[in-house]
């Protein structure tokens, strides 16, 4: 969308697993329902709601979440901060009661099986990920509003700008890779220091300081928590978590009960090729698996891809010495802009895009970020990111059972390596010879996503999704 003003708070926000366009998006666009309904003063009189589910939401809606968030949203809820814990509890409730707290003040009759509607073998054209909620009146009228998530937790009602924020007046306004080189190279500053500069236009610069190192400790408890959780994931394709043995092989049967103690054995361990490998995977293999339990994460820029950037950023933080505010600030600083970029001129949904718009800007971001915080060059930093994406290309999204976990997870591992490796290969490279721009490999990127089938684009239809025979619990 031309002009579209995007904060590294839209690119990362915290919420909850397993998916951003799925869960989040869903979630907020409930959210934003009830403050409609508010707004026009009917609020109280609301006796029914339905949800109709479309496209994507509707074939992959169960195995994402997209029931229990929107339930968790008309009631009141929100994923910045509702309890994990009191999911299972509060849904249980809402079905067995046939009871809806609306916007966590009115209590309205709902049946879970015949006022959530998933329409399999519909889909609206704006965008697959869409919902319509309706609201029957004591007056014997109707409200009725459509929502589209459209990716990373963003959502557009329809019929209006797609953006909420404030627009404001940018120092650095960027479309494209070759506009924000052009700014880099023109003004001196980095990247992180052109992003900075665009923050302070929407608040104060310790403001944002403060909430990239919010969202900062969100993934260090992820990660920590992911890495000393075992059991299987919910959903019934009964998958084994995997980063809390990895972690224990890795670092021994003493147990750290603190983020910095247990950092600081990691990095005490050695810095072997197959030891900080395994680590990096470890990682991300923790963060996918909190965001596949329902438990609280940071979208990077999605839910589905929320392990590459905590993987890559942990690597640099643990083997590279980069434990400093500073750092820390400006690789999420650096890494929202390359995310900025491909929302901007492609798409950052897998129902759009495939897995390419997901694992793929992930790791970009990442790549670059890593390659600035290691003293890259700003072209380095935009090469780093185009060689990620160059080989996500095509990368399709084909969920089994519809679960953020096969082939999601792992698939993490392998975007925080390419990352890690993209930036290597840069900061060895001399960027004025590179035959393909980041703003290229972008325009690629969705030029394949139009190209892709359908059932390649997280539906659960095709690929990988229907090669591996499985039986879920009804929902």
């Amino acid at each position: 969308m031309p002009n579209e003003q995007i904060s590294v708070f839209d690119i990362f926000k915290i919420g909850i697993g397993p998916s951003s366009s799925h869960t989040l998006g869903p979630w907020r666009a409930a959210q934003q329902f009830t403050s409609s309904l508010a707004a026009q003063g009917v609020l109280a009189d609301v006796e029914q709601v339905k949800i109709l589910l479309y496209g994507s939401l509707a074939k992959t809606g169960k195995g994402h979440g997209t029931d229990i968030a929107i339930l968790l949203g008309l009631a009141g809820g929100d994923p910045v901060t509702f309890d994990v814990n009191a999911i299972d509890s509060t849904i249980a409730q809402i079905k067995d009661e046939q009871k809806l707290r609306l916007a966590g003040h009115f209590n309205i009759d709902f049946s879970y099986q015949e006022d959530l509607i998933f329409l399999f073998a519909e889909s609206l054209p704006f965008h697959p990920n869409a919902v319509t909620f309706q609201a029957f009146l004591s007056t014997g009228k109707a409200i009725s509003e459509t929502y589209y998530s459209i990716g990373g937790g963003f959502v557009v009602k329809e019929g209006q700008d797609s953006s909420e924020k404030e627009q404001v007046e940018l120092p650095f306004p960027v479309e494209k890779a070759s506009e924000l080189l052009h700014w880099c190279l023109t003004t001196g500053l980095k990247v992180s220091e052109i992003v900075m500069e665009n923050e302070a236009a929407w608040r104060p610069e310790a403001e944002t300081k403060k909430g990239i190192l919010q969202h900062f400790k969100v993934i260090n408890e992820c990660i920590y928590r992911g890495c000393h959780t075992s059991g299987f994931l919910p959903g019934g394709l009964e998958v084994a978590r995997r980063a809390a043995k990895l972690n224990q092989r890795l670092i021994g049967q003493q147990t750290y009960h603190d983020y910095d103690s247990w950092i600081t054995a990691i990095r005490n361990g050695g810095m072997g090729f197959n030891y900080i490998l395994d680590w990096v995977s470890c990682f991300a293999l923790a963060v996918n698996e909190e965001n596949a339990a329902f438990g609280r994460v940071v979208t990077a820029p999605t839910n589905g891809a929320s392990g590459v950037i905590p993987a890559v950023l942990q690597y640099f933080i643990t083997f590279c010495n980069g434990y400093t505010e500073d750092k820390i600030i400006q690789f999420i600083a650096c890494a929202s802009e390359i995310g900025s970029i491909f929302k901007k001129g492609a798409t950052i949904s897998a129902a759009m895009g495939g897995c390419q718009a997901e694992i793929g800007v992930s790791s970009a971001m990442a790549a670059a970020a890593l390659t600035e915080c290691l003293g890259g060059s700003q072209r380095q930093v935009l090469m780093a990111a185009e060689i990620a994406m160059e080989h996500h290309l095509g990368l399709t999204c084909d969920p089994i059972g519809g679960l953020v976990q096969i082939p999601c997870i792992e698939r993490n591992t392998m975007g925080a390596i390419k990352a890690i490796t993209a930036s290597q290969l840069a900061l060895q490279s001399n960027p004025d010879k590179a035959k393909v721009s980041l703003d290229a490999v972008v325009n690629t990127m969705w030029e394949t996503a139009l190209d892709m089938n359908v059932k390649y684009k997280e539906t659960s239809d095709g690929g990988l999704a229907t090669k591996v025979p499985i039986s879920l619990p009804e929902c």
